[in-house]
């Protein structure tokens, strides 16, 4: 990170520049490792207030930290506190956005599969419920009914209690009811 101090009547120790030039390091950590960022700081002095802006162009974007103090370290540190915070937001924010349209995935929308089929076939294909698709409720019984040889199982909306459940048939015939 290359910082630029500008001011008037102002100077800073060696020591002093040093803690500054590690504190703003960390925050061009934050913005991009990667590429050069350059922070310019403005120091001025009124009566016994010292000033210090910090400005930072990120994206297009200015992260700007202002800070006053009667200490001029402190008031460059309050500075680096602000655009630090400034920073964290631009970054999450950067990371977060979606900025490509993503390919939607093909949903499948079955409720109930041929066991030897759909293992032959697509081996690891995930059966997706459409919980939005408005279906009536049924009870137990029409769920068996609904049920034909060649499924194995069957998901549905219970008619009493308004919970998905899921009828599985078992390998010696009988059934299995699993409620949510």
């Amino acid at each position: 990170m290359k910082i630029t101090y500008t001011g008037r009547q102002v100077e800073l120790a060696p020591a002093q520049q040093k803690k500054l030039e590690a504190r703003f390091g960390k925050i061009g950590k934050f913005l991009d490792g990667r590429r050069e960022v350059e922070t310019r700081v403005i120091l001025s002095l009124e009566r016994h207030l010292h000033r210090a802006e910090a400005t930072i162009n990120y994206y297009d974007h200015q992260l700007v930290g202002i800070g006053s103090n009667t200490d001029m370290f402190n008031a460059i540190a309050d500075a680096a506190d602000k655009l630090e915070k400034q920073a964290v937001k631009a970054r999450t924010k950067w990371r977060d956005n979606k900025r490509t349209p993503r390919k939607a995935a093909p949903e499948v929308e079955t409720e109930a599969a041929t066991a030897p089929q759909a293992e032959a076939e697509t081996e690891g294909q995930v059966y997706r419920v459409n919980h939005h698709q408005k279906r009536k409720p049924m009870t137990l019984d029409e769920a068996l009914l609904e049920m034909e040889k060649d499924r194995d199982y069957l998901v549905y909306r219970d008619a009493e209690t308004e919970r998905t459940a899921v009828l599985v048939r078992r390998r010696d015939g009988n059934f299995d009811l699993i409620e949510a």
